[in-house]
């Protein structure tokens, strides 16, 4: 393995991580604010997510079932935020939780 190759396996590899986390909170922040910017980011972040993965597939020299790992951490990191933000919608609205502004004041 070459130095340049250690080089941008680790770039990539940390930009994984990074448009990874900037999907899921730029979706996030989408789904909650109704915001359809804050949305195309997301997928924005996600094609960047694709590259990096590329980047790092060519840099590792990865083949066969590496191949069949990052295809399967593709997906799974594309359908994650929108099963989370399914989730927490759906336990929101069957919960008994009351919210601040509803809660009568303690009595003293």
């Amino acid at each position: 393995m070459e130095l340049r190759d250690i080089f941008v396996s680790t770039m990539a590899g940390a930009a994984v991580v990074l448009m990874g986390a900037f999907y899921a909170l730029f979706y996030a922040l989408g789904k909650l604010n109704g915001n359809h910017l804050a949305l195309a980011a997301s997928f924005a972040c996600y094609l960047g997510l694709v590259a990096a993965t590329l980047l790092l597939i060519d840099a590792l020299d990865l083949r066969g079932f590496w191949l069949l790992m990052t295809t399967a951490m593709l997906i799974g990191y594309l359908l994650a935020p929108m099963a989370i933000w399914r989730l927490s919608v759906d336990i929101h609205e069957d919960s008994d939780i009351q919210h601040p502004e509803t809660v009568p004041p303690c009595a003293d």
